[in-house]
């Protein structure tokens, strides 16, 4: 309090066998009493024994009657408002303030829920709840008037600054207290310019994570709910109540402190800032926590025996520490964009009218020759099949340039640099660049002159700095003498020269806000800067291709563009990934990449075998579409050579088995219409219509494969809504079925066969058993030992026949074998394959017997315009040969062990993990909240998958309790990354999501 030239406040000294005493003497109650941490007061957990709990609050002497007061009508004022707040109960005598000893004592209802502090990540949700809760507060208090509420404080926004300075020679570390004021010095300064026009009114002054309790959702997260402790409450900047909150978000996540935007946009949602407190904002988080800081040593000095003001140390120091990881003039850049504020600089000076110039002539008037502008994007075709990837990416598109004659090559201005990602990194890579970068060949020296008139404001070796205007400066890096500072130069002065020299040179150049605070790097090359703080730089910069004669390639922000466009034309019904979905425009083996350059480690595209952007197929492609591209009613040799490819992949059927060689190829062009196709084979071959298919499957959306699709998952009325013709068996899922555990096979065979009896006893002889080799959407759950070829027995001795659904764990993705129906040891009637036969190319397939393939006949002749053409053929040999060449089914059997081995000991440490299934690069992860009762942890599972997506690594929920985390990558996918997503895993299950 100001009022202890000290700093800091010593508690009063009350034990608690004396609390317990206070609630006996003054409230008639008979409890043990705990006491609760705090700063200055002393606080204890009253337990009475019945199990009711309340609260006794023993005030600081410092705190007048009339602060008490003023609280308790503000306690009324957030319920009247519908703000939660326990409630202050009497004592005997009827009043909210008791006495004891000399001390001012209250005793509140105990605040249900769980505390806030401690929980490691909040989410963006969590952030803006918070946000609209300092909102709801301001609100609430805003009418409130009391002669109690107008006390000096030191937790005053409006005095931090002083208090800071008052309490610093506390901070025992020199270096911590030199950072501590120079950072408090510069927020005082950007407080100075807008304080007097920040509205003043009763705040609560401590609404933060400590002083909320909070109540689990329906998302498993922990929301802010009741609002603690007013003893803070008191006049203030109104903004102080926001910054206070925001500032309190920061140690939950300090690696990331832009996060907490979230909570200030959901404040100004709610309670509209001005523009005046949005610039105030992130000064007073710097404020708050340099005060936190010195606050907390000044209180051990004088109060070493305050655990809980100990152990919030560490804490404090991560607020501060992610306060002042960002620079204050670009978070508040950040914010006033967020917030749809102007900028706080003007806008940039247009270059003058005229003539446009060639390209380059206004900086290098004398250089010849054609000027490239290079392609480092995302988009960019030079940088296909991985070439981004090279250390020397960027060298090289250079090199290229000049090789082909270029006088020069420019890498542009606000083109996110593909060339910068980062891969298996939890953060983004700084990859927008915020100059531009012209290299040049080795060669004479060059005259440079500047491109725009104005005064050089600085110049030292190598550097120069030209003032546009009082606002803004164009630098240019690279140069050598004759200019100098405090000079008058008019557009096409000389202002250097770039020497001669017998490697190659690079100018870079700048146009840049004065008060922005540039960026520099050693290599000579445009800074880079991450994609959060992109927003704040495109108001401090500007594009210098408008000054040099260059086409703008400056980018935007497309994502959110892209979204409303999506949603516009889109149905309710098409699916969508992640609430935030990033914008995905490359692919590279099992690597997405967005459109700011940050890297994903791809976890569920099943369809990309091969991996995303693989040159076998695209070689394929382009070579077949410029040749020829039918149907498949011509002849050609890449159906025949093709389906010959895929028959020898084939396992051969034991002399034992019963069946017929599978020798006949049918291609369509996708799973659905390959399950729709293996359909009507088995009806028509059979002259049978029943179709047996188990519960909890997907396979497909065309009519005939949506019918036999049995998963809530995908159709919440499936079971109820199937066509007469089909008829659903038990699935035998060994972790959730009928009957679980080891040696379950059997018992489910023996229900399937039971069911088939009761089929052919109702005049409904089955035509086929429908099942995928492996329970791919429960998750990846591996088929109980012995059910298969025990349930293909009963089906065949039924007169039916036996489909394996092949689509998404066939193609070596098992590992241990090529096709999922291997698992079990035994080989089907019928195939259908799609997904990764054309690593993303539509291509599906039946593999039949020929006899039940010309059944057909009888029903006319069987076509596919895009199945078995010329180009899907040249695709699928291509994927075929690059499999065989690069391992890859082996590589899933690799990696996929090492990824159960890595799950597997996530859940030795987080009960979260229940069963892992699967084998190879086919697996799930299921979550549960109790192992032993299997309870499905769904929301938790969402939430999860999102918290990852921000770790880079996509990962995405299956089976019907929507509870089970897919992992079916490229098969490509590298020891690295798979050890980079289960650290992921665990960093998320360890701090939160």
């Amino acid at each position: 309090m100001s009022e202890q030239p000290s700093g800091g406040l010593v508690r009063p000294d009350v034990s608690a066998e004396e609390a317990a005493e206070i609630a006996f003497e003054r409230y008639g109650i008979v409890a043990t009493a705990a006491e609760l941490g705090s700063n200055q007061d002393r606080n204890f957990v009253l337990m009475e024994p019945d199990g009711s709990r309340s609260v006794l609050r023993v005030d600081n002497p410092v705190f007048p009657d009339s602060a008490r007061e003023a609280q308790h009508a503000a306690l009324d004022a957030y319920r009247s408002a519908g703000v939660a707040v326990p409630a202050v109960l009497p004592g005997l005598d009827g009043a909210l303030t008791q006495r004891w000893n000399g001390f001012a004592v209250r005793r509140s209802a105990f605040a249900e829920g769980d505390p806030m502090v401690d929980v490691g990540y909040f989410a963006p949700v969590v952030l803006a709840e918070f946000g609209s809760l300092a909102a709801a507060s301001v609100n609430a208090l805003a009418g409130l008037a009391h002669p109690g509420l107008d006390r000096p404080q030191m937790w005053d926004m409006r005095v931090a600054a002083d208090e800071v300075r008052r309490l610093a020679p506390s901070i025992a570390d020199p270096a911590l207290r030199a950072q501590v004021l120079a950072r408090t010095e510069d927020a005082a300064l950007m407080l100075s310019a807008v304080a007097e026009r920040l509205p003043v009114q009763p705040i609560h002054g401590d609404l933060t994570d400590d002083n909320v309790t909070g109540v689990r959702g329906a998302d498993a997260r922990l929301h802010p709910h009741v609002v603690l402790d007013l003893g803070d409450l008191a006049l203030g900047w109104r903004v102080a109540e926001l910054a206070v909150c925001a500032s309190s978000m920061l140690h939950h996540e300090p690696e990331r402190p832009l996060r907490v935007l979230e909570t200030i946009a959901a404040f100004h949602a709610a309670a509209p800032l001005s523009a005046a407190e949005a610039r105030a904002v992130w000064p007073l988080i710097v404020l708050r926590a340099a005060l936190l800081v010195a606050s907390g040593w000044r209180q051990l000095e004088i109060d070493g025996g305050n655990d809980y003001a100990r152990e919030r140390i560490a804490g404090e120091q991560a607020i501060f520490d992610a306060a002042t990881r960002v620079d204050p003039v670009i978070a508040t850049e950040l914010v006033l964009d967020r917030l749809g504020f102007e900028s706080t600089v003007p806008a940039a000076p247009e270059p003058l009218s005229g003539e446009d110039p060639a390209p380059l002539a206004s900086l290098l008037p004398s250089l010849v020759g054609d000027v490239v502008i290079l392609d480092p994007g995302v988009e960019s075709a030079a940088l296909a099949a991985g070439a981004w990837l090279e250390p020397d990416a960027e060298r090289r598109l250079v090199e290229i340039a000049m090789a082909a004659g270029a006088a020069a090559a420019v890498m542009p201005y606000g083109v996110s640099r593909l060339t910068r990602t980062r891969i298996d990194s939890a953060e983004a890579a700084a990859t927008w660049p915020t100059g531009t970068a012209i290299h040049l060949p080795a060669g004479a020296a060059l005259p440079v002159t500047a491109p725009a008139a104005g005064r050089v404001r600085d110049a030292e070796p190598g550097r120069v700095r030209i003032a546009l205007s009082e606002a803004w400066l164009l630098e240019v890096a690279g140069v050598d003498g004759p200019h100098a500072g405090g000079v008058d130069v008019g557009a096409g002065a000389e202002i250097g020269v770039v020497s001669a020299s017998d490697d190659p040179r690079t100018i870079v150049v700048q146009v840049v806000a004065t008060g922005a605070p540039a960026p520099r790097v050693d290599d000579l090359d445009a800074p880079l800067v991450s994609p959060e703080q992109v927003p704040a730089w495109r108001r401090f910069s500007a594009d210098p291709a408008q000054w040099l004669g260059l086409v703008s390639r400056a980018g935007s922000d497309e994502a959110s563009v892209e979204l409303a466009r999506r949603e516009r034309i889109f149905s309710r019904a098409q699916e969508r990934y992640y609430e935030r979905p990033p914008q995905i425009e490359r692919g590279w083996r099992h690597h997405l990449v967005d459109t700011t350059g940050r890297a994903y480690i791809d976890m569920v595209n099943n369809v990309s075998g091969l991996g995303h952007g693989h040159p076998g197929v695209a070689d394929a492609v382009d070579r077949q579409i410029r040749i020829l591209n039918t149907n498949s009613r011509f002849l050609y040799r890449a159906l025949a050579e093709y389906s010959e490819r895929l028959l020898a992949l084939l396992p051969p059927r034991r002399p034992d088995e019963p069946g017929e060689p599978l020798d006949t190829v049918l291609l369509v062009n996708s799973g659905s219409e390959a399950v729709d196709l293996a359909l009507r084979l088995a009806q028509v071959a059979t002259g049978r219509k029943t179709v047996v298919a188990l519960r909890e499957a997907y396979h497909g959306w065309t009519m005939a494969s949506d019918a036999v699709t049995t998963s809530a998952y995908d159709n919440p009325d499936a079971l109820a809504t199937r066509p007469d013709w089909v008829h659903v068996a038990d699935v035998p899922n060994r972790f959730r079925g009928t009957y679980r555990g080891e040696h379950t096979g059997p018992r489910y065979a023996a229900d399937l066969g039971a069911d088939l009896d009761r089929l052919a006893a109702q005049g409904r002889p089955a035509a086929a058993f429908l099942c995928e080799s492996v329970l791919g959407n429960a998750g990846g759950v591996l088929l109980p030992d012995g059910y298969l070829a025990d349930a293909y027995a009963r089906v065949r001795a039924a007169g039916g026949l036996c489909i394996a659904d092949e689509v998404q764990v066939g193609f070596g993705r098992m590992g241990s074998s090529f096709w999922g129906f291997e698992q079990s040891g035994v080989v089907p009637d019928i195939i259908t394959i799609a997904k990764p036969m054309g690593n993303g190319f539509p291509i599906g397939g039946v593999i039949t017997s020929r006899r039940i393939a010309d059944a057909l006949a009888t029903q006319g002749q069987f076509f596919s315009s895009a199945g078995g053409n010329p180009l899907s053929c040249r695709v699928g040999i291509a994927v075929l040969d690059a499999m065989a060449a690069e391992g890859l089914q082996e590589n899933a059997r690799v990696i996929g062990a090492r990824l159960v081995r890595g799950f597997r000991d996530l859940a030795a440490r987080h009960p979260l993990i229940g069963p892992v299934h699967g084998e190879g690069l086919y697996l799930g992860v299921e979550l549960v909240r109790d192992r032993d009762s299997m309870e499905p942890a769904a929301a938790e599972a969402a939430a999860i998958c999102e918290r990852l997506r921000e770790l880079g690594v996509i990962v995405l929920t299956t089976s019907e309790r929507s509870n089970v985390l897919k992992i079916k990558p490229p098969l490509c996918l590298t020891a690295d990354s798979a050890d980079a997503v289960v650290a992921a895993l665990d960093r998320v299950l360890t701090e939160g999501w």
